[in-house]
């Protein structure tokens, strides 16, 4: 069928420094500076698979409420030519308002549960990995903001190049 096979999944981004194995002349380790504060960027994200399309909202919280507010974002681009949606168990998509959405939209929207504790089959996974390695591990962020000019910048990057994204995802296809 031509129905778009989407997954989605949630990452939060830590304002804090995030580091990772990197090179530096011997002796000379890098040093990045910490804020002390815990402040973190919440992000729902969905990638639909074989035409490589990234989507994605920010959000003060991860609940029913605004699980449903992207899923409603995702139908404007799915409605007409259908979609199988894979989630993973946060509780929040096992709500009830959220399944009642579901049924609501049967339609043209199939909904599969990944096994619990599986991220190795959410291909979403992959791209918060990408969005870590090629902006956030090893920067120093002073306030949210900046951290979250540097998502928009990665993700944009995702949306506008898939190309970059695509390897990451071929063993998926």
């Amino acid at each position: 069928q031509d129905r778009a096979l989407i997954f989605s999944d949630e990452a939060s981004f830590r304002q804090d420094s995030t580091l990772y194995a990197t090179w530096s002349r011997v002796g000379q380790p890098p040093q990045i500076p910490v804020t002390g504060e815990r402040k973190s960027v919440k992000i729902l994200g969905a990638i639909e698979l074989f035409q490589t399309r990234f989507h994605y909202r920010q959000e003060t919280v991860f609940d029913a409420s605004t699980y449903l507010t992207f899923l409603k974002q995702l139908a404007v681009n799915y409605r007409r030519q259908g979609a199988i949606l894979i989630q993973d168990n946060a509780s929040y998509h096992k709500d009830r308002d959220v399944w009642s959405w579901f049924g609501a939209n049967r339609h043209w929207l199939e909904v599969h549960q990944l096994p619990p504790y599986s991220p190795e089959f959410n291909p979403t996974e992959r791209l918060w990995q990408y969005t870590r390695r090629t902006g956030t591990h090893n920067r120093y962020f002073s306030h949210p903001s900046e951290l979250l000019a540097t998502l928009t910048r990665v993700f944009t990057e995702m949306q506008c190049h898939p190309e970059l994204i695509r390897p990451h995802l071929a063993s998926f296809c």
